[in-house]
């Protein structure tokens, strides 16, 4: 186990100078990667940024890779499932959260760099695995609940279909540089959602 200002032995009640500054150097973390990518990322460009010494950043983290982890973690936006509504009402709300995440936020301009990074590093590619089947397991769970409610065919594949909804909106912004449009939630519910079983 780590000391207490580590990622791993972080107490439940943090100083709140010290909780302040730990966001400022996580933040600067996701405006450094976006930025240069992760080869490039260094701790002495993050301190710089951050405005500190690089002997802060080591007291709170060992290493690059767990630098990143936690600044995705600590600071990823949460997809929020509304309660009421139809299936097509709470999928479309879905997607039109992860269109914005996409469109526009420090958290999108890091998805190439970590992508790459994935690409050559196990480690990262490791993290970046786990990290990515925890967001999709809100999707998929939603799915996987309606196949057995009924509100979806029991031959419906869950996980597939959650790719299917998903995988436009991350072609368009990764993959084609196009801007993702407001109405694109609502499209992929109407054309891919099958509708509700009888």
């Amino acid at each position: 186990m780590g000391d207490p200002g580590t990622v791993s032995g972080r107490p439940a009640a943090q100083d709140p100078r010290i909780e302040r500054s730990r966001r400022v150097i996580l933040e600067a973390v996701l405006d450094e990667l976006g930025e240069v990518g992760y080869g490039s990322l260094t701790i002495g460009a993050v301190a710089a940024r951050a405005g500190v010494g690089k002997a802060t950043v080591y007291r709170h983290w060992p290493g690059k890779l767990e630098l990143v982890e936690d600044a995705f973690r600590t600071l990823k936006v949460s997809l929020v499932v509304p309660d009421e509504g139809t299936l097509r009402d709470r999928v479309t709300a879905i997607l039109e959260q992860v269109a914005g995440l996409v469109q526009e936020s420090t958290y999108s301009a890091c998805i190439p760099a970590l992508i790459d990074a994935a690409e050559r590093d196990p480690k990262v590619r490791d993290f970046h695995s786990r990290f990515s089947a925890e967001r999709r397991a809100v999707l998929v769970d939603l799915l996987g609940d309606a196949v057995d409610t009924g509100e979806l065919p029991p031959t419906t594949d869950p996980e597939l279909l959650a790719d299917a909804l998903v995988g436009p909106i991350v072609l368009r912004r990764l993959m084609l540089a196009q801007s993702v449009e407001p109405g694109i939630a609502k499209s992929l519910v109407d054309q891919l959602l099958p509708d509700q079983a009888d």
